[in-house]
């Protein structure tokens, strides 16, 4: 069943300064997976400027049912699985939240 609300997904990694490329590139090609899904809207790795180590991933879903019944058991999630699999002992936390409709821009441009 398909909600009207994005779910974001925030997937957040605790990963070793010395694994850090290879994590990286492994979220590259899972990446190709999640480009390809028609049940992610976007998603972005980025990594904390404070503590090097830490990583979230944000994941934007057409809904938290699309995603964990869509994508988890369609055919672009084994592709994804595998290239990240290495890394899902790292999860410090992954979990769906809900907007709330409070957001906006700030004043400054790039």
């Amino acid at each position: 069943m398909t909600t009207s609300a994005t779910t974001v997904e925030y997937i957040r990694y605790r990963i070793a300064l010395d694994d850090q490329q290879a994590f990286e590139e492994a979220y590259r090609r899972a990446a190709e997976s999640l480009a390809a899904s028609p049940e992610c809207l976007d998603y972005e790795l980025t990594r904390c400027e404070e503590e090097r180590e830490r990583y979230i991933l944000r994941i934007r879903w057409t809904s938290i049912e699309d995603h964990l019944q869509g994508f988890r058991k369609g055919e672009h999630f084994p592709a994804f699985f595998s290239a990240i699999r290495p890394y899902v002992t790292a999860i410090e936390e992954m979990q769906h939240y809900l907007g709330t409709g409070i957001a906006g821009t700030g004043k400054a441009s790039r």
